[in-house]
């Protein structure tokens, strides 16, 4: 038996510890792994007739051995991608692929689901393990519906991804957001400033939101409620007034918007229609220092919030999901996704990121008047209140 190893989209601290997870249990049981480079890239540009050495580019044997120590680092062995074999730009077609695939005239993208079938079916590859996000997913569904076995493990930093209650990545991501937050309170203390910081959280606020509620950041703007500068202008005022180092702190996703404006995006569409977010916690200072005239200070944390080894809690749900992983190939299952819910690890269909959104609740956590973290009902709730 082969598994088919790889991780998409964004890296996440956690993604070494759950390779040598899956590496190390397999190994164990008599299963070999090979590992596929740059995401779903390493399948899509594996050439045939390509030299050894090319080929190495895109797919790796892993051993215990091989991945020892890699639990003690961020990132990912085996690097990442956001390349979609379904939707293939003519920037992106492998050159020994041109002209064997038509391009769509609506999208300009080339399916080449074909190739990559047959390069699982050359390698021998019995089962792929995709690590990965909604998007990353989203096509392990799609090759699962066209027979391949597939058991999904699913990471984000935003943890949004629908039917699991946490993703690998997310404890870290928060962990470094608490930590910069608390930190930049220097910097807007000493020069008595209005300080908004930029966390990632494309479609949901989940990151923001608790890390807001942790660093007890005086204000909170998600994803999912769109906010009035000028009434933020208002309580932000207030807030600094209130703080003995006249200073106030704000925490937004970069996903918000203010009423009746658009997300900040920019640069071109990836492999699964996303432009990269980003700006918003600028046009927000921008904007406060226009309303109050107090001098406003803007940090984007982006990606120090991926950056480094992961932290306990990443490691323990890393381990335990590639753990479980192999638990499900041994037991001859497919079409699953391992998954944590109500605190306790199982398996859902692996099509449920796609048929839900995961968003944080506004009615039971979130104060949309005054841009806080409410939180009050805690008990029987889940340890990140989801």
């Amino acid at each position: 038996m082969r598994i088919g190893l790889f991780t998409g989209g964004g890296d996440v601290p956690g993604l070494n510890p759950c390779i040598k997870a899956v590496v190390t249990r397999a190994e164990q049981e008599g299963i070999e792994v090979l590992g596929i480079r740059r995401g779903w890239g390493g399948l899509l540009n594996y050439n045939f007739d390509g030299t050894d050495e090319e080929n190495a580019e895109c797919v790796e044997p892993l051993t215990s051995a091989e991945v020892r120590t890699i639990d003690r680092y961020g990132g990912t062995h085996l690097h990442s991608s956001r390349t979609n074999p379904g939707r293939v730009k003519p920037a992106m077609m492998p050159d020994f692929l041109e002209g064997r695939f038509g391009y769509d005239d609506e999208t300009g993208t080339a399916d080449c689901t074909p190739h990559v079938l047959e390069v699982i079916e050359r390698l021998g590859i019995d089962t792929l393990v995709p690590i990965g996000g909604d998007d990353t997913l989203s096509y392990g569904v799609r090759l699962h519906e066209e027979g391949v076995r597939v058991i999904a493990i699913p990471k984000t930093m935003d943890n949004d991804v629908f039917g699991t209650d946490y993703c690998i990545g997310f404890s870290t991501a928060v962990t470094r957001s608490v930590d910069l937050i608390n930190q930049l309170r220097t910097p807007t203390g000493s020069h008595e400033r209005i300080a908004v910081v930029e966390l990632f959280g494309r479609n949901s606020g989940e990151t923001a939101l608790i890390s807001a509620y942790l660093a007890d950041a005086d204000r909170a703007l998600v994803s999912e409620v769109p906010f009035d500068i000028e009434r933020l202008a208002e309580l932000a005022l207030a807030d600094r007034r209130r703080n003995p180092s006249n200073y106030a702190m704000i925490a937004i996703s970069e996903g918000a918007s203010m009423i009746g404006g658009q997300v900040a995006e920019y640069g071109q569409e990836d492999a699964y229609g996303h432009r990269k977010l980003g700006g918003i916690g600028a046009i927000t200072a921008g904007a406060l220092k226009d309303v109050t005239g107090v001098d406003t200070l803007s940090q984007q944390l982006g990606y120090m919030m991926r950056a480094g080894a992961p932290d306990s809690l990443d490691r323990m749900v890393a381990t335990s999901f590639g753990n479980l992983a192999v638990d499900q190939i041994l037991r001859g299952h497919s079409g699953r996704m391992v998954a944590l819910q109500e605190g306790k690890y199982t398996t859902v269909p692996a099509d449920t990121p796609v048929n839900g959104t995961k968003r944080v609740d506004v009615d039971a956590l979130y104060d949309p008047e005054t841009y806080r973290p409410r939180v009050h009902a805690l008990d029987g709730m889940p340890m990140f209140l989801y």
